[in-house]
C-alpha cells in the first residue's frame, strides 16, 4: 500500500505537480554539526577504514550507557548490556533470530510499524496481533491474547511512543508489563525509537526504569529520530545481558559493524551535542501544531499526538466510509498531499491515515490548504447532489 502512494507521488511530480510528501517518516532535520565534522575527521584516517567490531567499539557502547544514565537514570554495563546495531530495524530483525524459531509465537500490538509484525515471522514464528487504539484496553487485550495463544508466546514486542498511532504510556504501564512478563516467562522487546520525541509535558518511560526490568526485557534505542541521523544507521540493544550477548554472537557471524568513522561520530553526537533531541522535539511540536490547528479549522479534528513525529487521523467526513488507501490516493490527486494509508499498518489501521511531520511549517500549511480545498469541494458536491 505504501508503494502505491509512493509511485503515485512520483507520477504526479513527473507531471509537474507539487506534492507535499507527508508519507514516509524520513527525518529531514540536519544531523549535529559536531558529528558531521567528526565523521570527516575520522574518515580521513586510514586506520579507520579497516574492519570494525560487530557489537560496536567500546567507547560507543560506553557513550550509550552514559546517555541512559543521564537521560533515564538507568545503569547499564557497556560490556554486557549494550550492543550496537545498524539502526533499530536491523537490530530488531536479527534479535528475533535469537529469540524465536518455527513453532514459537510472539505477541505484537496492531496496528503497528510493519517490521514489528514481520520480524518474528521472518524468524519463522507465529504472530498474535493484539488490538490497540483509542477504544481498546491494550493491557487487557494482551492478557486475553496470551491466554488464547497456542503455542505459548515467548516474546512480547512493544513500542511507545507508538508508530503509527502515536499512543503513549506512563511508567506505571511499564511496571505492569514487567510483572506480566515475569509471571508468564515472557521476554519483552521495547522499541524505543521515539524516546526523545514527546510533547505537552509527557516524558516517555524506558522500560528499564522499572526495578528488575533487565531480568525480562531489552530495549532498542536509536539515533535516527533523536539526533536526526537516519542515514547513519546507528542504534543499540540494551538491557538483559543474556539476550544482548546472544545478539552480539549472531552479529559476529553476520557483519563487522558500522563503518568505524560513523561510530566515532555517533559518540560525539551523544557526548557533545546532548541538546540535539530537545531542539528536534521542539521542531516536531511546532509542525504538529501547524498541522493539527490547520486541519481543525478545515473541519478535520482529531487528538493532538503527545509523541512521535507523526499524526494518526481517522478519515474525515464525508470520506469516513472510504478505505484508507482509496482516500490516500484521492488526497494525493486532489489535495497534492501524500500520506500513509492506515491499512498498511495491519489490523486496526483501516479507517485512518498517518501524517509524517517531515516537511517544514510552510509546506505543512500548504498541505493544509490543499486538504481544506478538497474537503470544501466534496462538501459542495454532496450539497448539490442533495
Amino acid at each position: 500500500m505504501f508503494a502505491v502512494i509512493r509511485d503515485l507521488t512520483l507520477e504526479l511530480r513527473r507531471a509537474g505537480e507539487d506534492v507535499v510528501d507527508l508519507g514516509f517518516g524520513n527525518p529531514d532535520l540536519p544531523s549535529p554539526e559536531v558529528a558531521v565534522a567528526k565523521l570527516q575527521e575520522a574518515a580521513a584516517k586510514p586506520h579507520n577504514h579497516r574492519y570494525s567490531t560487530s557489537r560496536g567499539i567500546p567507547k560507543l557502547r560506553a557513550a550509550c550507557a552514559d546517555l541512559y544514565r543521564r537521560r533515564f537514570g538507568v545503569e547499564l554495563d557497556p560490556e554486557t548490556q549494550v550492543v550496537a546495531t545498524m539502526g533499530a530495524k536491523e537490530g530488531l530483525v536479527h534479535l528475533m533470530w535469537t529469540l524465536v524459531e518455527p513453532g514459537d509465537a510472539a505477541l505484537v500490538p496492531a496496528p503497528s510499524y510493519p517490521i514489528h509484525i514481520h520480524a518474528p515471522m521472518l524468524a519463522g514464528a507465529s504472530v498474535f496481533q493484539v488490538a490497540m487504539g483509542p477504544d481498546e484496553n491494550l493491557f487487557s487485550n494482551l492478557a486475553d491474547a496470551h491466554a488464547r495463544a497456542t503455542p505459548r508466546p515467548r516474546v512480547l514486542l512493544l513500542s511507545f511512543p507508538h508508530n503509527p498511532t502515536t499512543a503513549t504510556v506512563e511508567l506505571e504501564f511499564m511496571e505492569r508489563v514487567v510483572e506480566f512478563a515475569r509471571e508468564r516467562e515472557l521476554l519483552v522487546v521495547h522499541d524505543f525509537a521515539y524516546a526523545d520525541l514527546a510533547f505537552d509535558g509527557h516524558e516517555p518511560p524506558s522500560i528499564l526504569q522499572v526495578p528488575g526490568a533487565a531480568d525480562v526485557a531489552v530495549e532498542l534505542y536509536s539515533l535516527t529520530k533523536s539526533f536526526s541521523m537516519a542515514g547513519w544507521r546507528v542504534g543499540f540493544l540494551v538491557g538483559n545481558a543474556q539476550v544482548c550477548q546472544a545478539l552480539a554472537r549472531l552479529k559476529s557471524w553476520l557483519d563487522y559493524g558500522t563503518f568505524q568513522p560513523i561510530q566515532i561520530a555517533a559518540i560525539t553526537a551523544m557526548t557533545d551535542a546532548p541538546e540535539t533531541p530537545v531542539k528536534a522535539c521542539e521542531v516536531y511540536r511546532s509542525r504538529r501544531d501547524a498541522l493539527c490547528e490547520g486541519l481543525d479549522r478545515a473541519g478535520w479534528s482529531f487528538p493532538r499526538p503527545r509523541g512521535t513525529m507523526f499524526a494518526w487521523a481517522p478519515l474525515p467526513e464525508p470520506f469516513a466510509g472510504m478505505g484508507s488507501l482509496a482516500f490516500a490516493e484521492r488526497l494525493a490527486r486532489e489535495a497534492r498531499v501524500a500520506v500513509s494509508p492506515g491499512a498498511g499498518f495491519g489490523p486496526g489501521g483501516e479507517g485512518f491515515v498517518r501524517f509524517a511531520l517531515v516537511e517544514n511549517e510552510q509546506r505543512i500549511r500548504q498541505a493544509v490548504r490543499g486538504i481544506r480545498g478538497m474537503l470544501a469541494a466534496e462538501t459542495g458536491r454532496r450539497g448539490r447532489g442533495a
